[in-house]
């Protein structure tokens, strides 16, 4: 790998009581992120921390993906990767070239624990003592066309790839971040 370059790891472990964890950090090799990758970064983690504390009891998956999505949006039109309304560009899914998954998933008996995020209509309720992964993220490849009525990606944002992952446990009011102890600020990524 370069000194500019990014490493992403998604790391998954299993504990001898057969419990799983899953978290994803992005690390800059030569210990400080370029502008652009700082610039993206800080919308990821944004985007993260807010739809951590949306998953509280009574919320869904969907509600923690779409606060997620909202401030992804948000910042890539904030930056010049979108235009429109944001609205507009999640019904007509005008994101998904720059973001193509959701936000998370179940956590427990294996590391993407089995388990209905909908039945038929209905979302199924957090409820305290669930577990689900928080991970929202940007990829910006010069392989995936962008949309037609999107503005083009200009260089120096292309092959920035961030995503950030932690384990939260859903609870009345205040969820618990399992993953603490996996530093995601960029001051103690950078050095």
């Amino acid at each position: 790998m370069n000194k500019e370059d990014l490493l992403l790891v998604d790391a998954g472990c299993s504990l001898t009581d057969y419990y799983n964890g899953d978290i994803t950090r992005t690390i800059p090799i030569g210990g400080k992120f370029s502008k652009e990758q700082k610039v993206i970064y800080e919308i990821v983690l944004s985007a993260q921390k807010t739809a951590i504390k949306s998953a509280v009891t009574g919320s869904n998956s969907s509600t923690v993906h779409n606060v997620a999505l909202t401030i992804l949006i948000e910042g890539l039109k904030e930056i010049g990767l979108l235009s429109g309304s944001t609205e507009e560009l999640i019904e007509n899914q005008l994101y998904k070239h720059l973001y193509m998954h959701k936000t998370g998933h179940w956590l427990g008996l294996d590391v993407h624990d089995v388990g209905a995020y909908r039945i038929g209509d209905y979302e199924v309720p957090l409820q305290n003592g669930m577990i689900l992964t928080v991970e929202p993220g940007i990829y910006i490849s010069d392989r995936i066309p962008v949309p037609e009525g999107q503005p083009s990606i200009d260089e120096r944002w292309k092959g920035i790839g961030i995503r950030i992952e932690d384990d939260v446990l859903v609870q009345d009011k205040n969820p618990e971040i399992l993953s603490i102890a996996a530093l995601k600020e960029i001051s103690d990524l950078e050095f």
